[in-house]
């Protein structure tokens, strides 16, 4: 089990549970049509919004199988995205995580930073043997920093989903705990 009560600070960025006070900033980013064209949600309204900030406000724990912990990333005080990990399977040890960004900081190695401490908390803390992240095969950025991160592209499922009104595919990536202790001695 763990269950994020602090901050978690890496090199720029405080990595922490979602209060209320962030409601404001989520919107700010998440109410973009930019930022909502690669997630299953349409952009989000002031009342979706507050309604997504309260589920979050409990995903600060994986306690059991199927849950979420889910930061949000804060950069000089405001909230600028958020990073998640998901509890897939406690028997075969897998997990799922993911990011998402305000389109102002991408290119500056955030999104990157606190994934990275998101697949630490999994393969260090949880001790997940296997950890997947998912994108849109036209989502380049996502795809480039998994890639950044060592992680293998397992899949490109074409036309998976239908998506917003169309079909859509999916790049599947995964990484095992030995490479990233390995990618961890290297660097």
């Amino acid at each position: 089990m763990i269950e994020i009560t602090s901050p978690i600070r890496t090199a720029r960025l405080v990595l922490r549970p979602f209060t209320e006070r962030d409601e404001d900033d989520m919107l700010e980013f998440e109410s973009r049509p930019d930022v909502a064209r690669y997630l299953l949600n349409e952009p989000r309204t002031p009342e979706d919004n507050a309604k997504e900030l309260a589920v979050r406000l409990k995903q600060h724990a994986l306690r059991e199988e199927g849950d979420t912990l889910l930061l949000a990333i804060e950069l000089g005080g405001k909230v600028v995205g958020y990073t998640l990990l998901i509890w897939l399977s406690r028997p075969d040890q897998q997990g799922e995580f993911g990011y998402v960004l305000h389109p102002d900081h991408h290119g500056k190695g955030y999104a990157s930073e606190a994934a990275a401490e998101m697949l630490r908390i999994g393969f260090e803390e949880l001790g997940l043997h296997r950890i997947i992240g998912r994108c849109d095969p036209r989502n380049a950025a996502s795809a480039g920093l998994m890639e950044r991160l060592g992680m293998r592209r397992e899949g490109h499922f074409l036309e998976s989903q239908f998506f917003k009104g169309e079909w859509g595919g999916e790049y599947r990536y995964a990484l095992l705990a030995e490479e990233w202790r390995r990618s961890r001695r290297e660097s």
